[in-house]
């Protein structure tokens, strides 16, 4: 029903909770189908998806920026290993 409306901007929460890795894999195929030509703002705790569907990830930690950039860089950030990845 959004995409109907052409939005420049889709903001997702959690879009893929509850579903199986089959489910995940095709709306994460799904979403890089439909977000050609607009901005997509995604909050999401599944990082296989998030590397699935994203071109720049940004980690945030009690309210503020942690981290920011591409999946490697932000999965290589010290900071986030310490915070959310663990040692």
């Amino acid at each position: 029903m959004l995409l109907i409306q052409a939005p420049e901007l889709l903001m997702l929460d959690e879009p893929v909770a509850g579903m199986s890795v089959s489910e995940r894999v095709q709306i994460a195929k799904l979403l890089n189908e439909i977000t050609k030509g607009r901005s997509v703002l995604v909050v999401e705790h599944d990082m296989k998806f998030v590397e699935d569907i994203a071109n720049r990830v940004t980690v945030l930690h009690q309210g503020q920026v942690l981290s920011e950039g591409s999946m490697a860089k932000v999965q290589a950030d010290p900071k986030v290993i310490d915070v959310y990845l663990g040692h």
